[in-house]
């Protein structure tokens, strides 16, 4: 998933002054910044102030590298990852998160790139109109995101339904096309879930590298009103994030979110719409040669799935 700049986007303008001692942080001792996500995914006993502890010891390991010819997941011919069947349904009804239910949103469709006219239509996202969803981006080498998206969307489920969860997905690469980002949000409340994810990787330049979860703004317009789930949509993207760097080795992204690994947006209709706690992680940057190596490595996506399902595991109390 790519979007214009985020200099554009006025909730990060409005956001620098509070970042900057993070920035600050972020420059001189990266990772401290890297052990205050661990912290703050653990569960830290002051609260969610925003602020990093003076000093905190760092993950021990680094961004692993694709072993030379592994795990670009198998395809089938209609481009779904061989690697991750679809399993049925439902959680265990025993285990640390039986009685919870979680949506998982694999984004994009694999299918939306055949039906570019639907997929252009507006959809109402609370605060204005945008399309109802996108093809998506893909790695120089033509390996797609919706793809991506699905394949370590079914590991997550694996992982939490062995939980005890009931995992709901909003597709599966069962749909013409779509669905719209606003069925997207619809799906979740209906739902009622404890909590949803958006499984998403970025399309910018070469350099532009890690990963970010995007969190909702509160944003009050139309038919949304986000002021209710902010608080909690922050802390899942906090565990979500000191998760991922733990189970995957990945960097904070170095071109969103100033070192923190986490950006609020407000012109996203699946956060705008959402009555649920609910956030976007974007894996990482395909078209970046090193994170596209990742990125199409099976092996990596499991760990990528471990992380997202980490966090949602921790937030849900598990």
């Amino acid at each position: 998933m790519s979007y214009d700049s985020e200099s554009s986007n006025p909730d990060s303008r409005s956001r620098r002054g509070r970042r900057r001692a993070l920035v600050t942080l972020a420059a001189l001792a990266p990772t401290v910044l890297a052990g205050w996500l661990v912290w703050q995914a653990a569960g830290s006993p002051g609260g969610q102030d925003g602020k990093p502890p003076r000093a905190l010891p760092a993950p021990s390991r680094t961004a692993p590298s694709a072993p030379p010819g592994a795990g670009t997941a198998t395809l089938t011919a209609t481009g779904i990852p061989r690697s991750a069947a679809p399993t049925a349904p439902g959680g265990s009804g025993t285990g640390p998160l039986a009685g919870k239910t979680v949506v998982i949103d694999p984004g994009h469709n694999p299918n939306n790139f055949r039906h570019t006219k639907e997929i252009n239509e507006p959809v109402d996202i609370g605060t204005n109109e945008k399309e109802c969803d996108t093809t998506g981006t893909e790695t120089n080498d033509g390996y797609t995101e919706a793809e991506f998206t699905l394949d370590v969307s079914r590991r997550i489920r694996v992982i939490l339904e062995k939980q005890g969860a009931t995992v709901v997905f909003t597709q599966n690469g069962d749909r013409t096309f779509g669905p719209c980002v606003d069925e997207r949000a619809r799906i979740g409340n209906r739902a009622k879930a404890a909590a949803v994810v958006s499984v998403h990787a970025d399309g910018v330049a070469e350099g532009q590298r890690g990963f970010h979860v995007i969190l909702p703004a509160k944003v009050k317009g139309g038919a949304a009103d986000t002021a209710p789930i902010v608080g909690p949509s922050r802390e899942l993207g906090v565990r979500i994030a000191g998760k991922f760097v733990l189970d995957t080795g990945m960097n904070a992204s170095n071109y969103v979110g100033d070192g923190t690994a986490l950006d609020t947006r407000s012109d996203l209709g699946g956060l705008n719409l959402s009555t649920v706690p609910k956030v976007f992680i974007e894996c990482g940057n395909m078209r970046d040669s090193r994170d596209s190596a990742l990125l199409k490595s099976a092996d990596w996506h499991q760990k990528a799935a471990q992380g997202i399902a980490d966090g949602i595991t921790s937030f849900l109390g598990g």
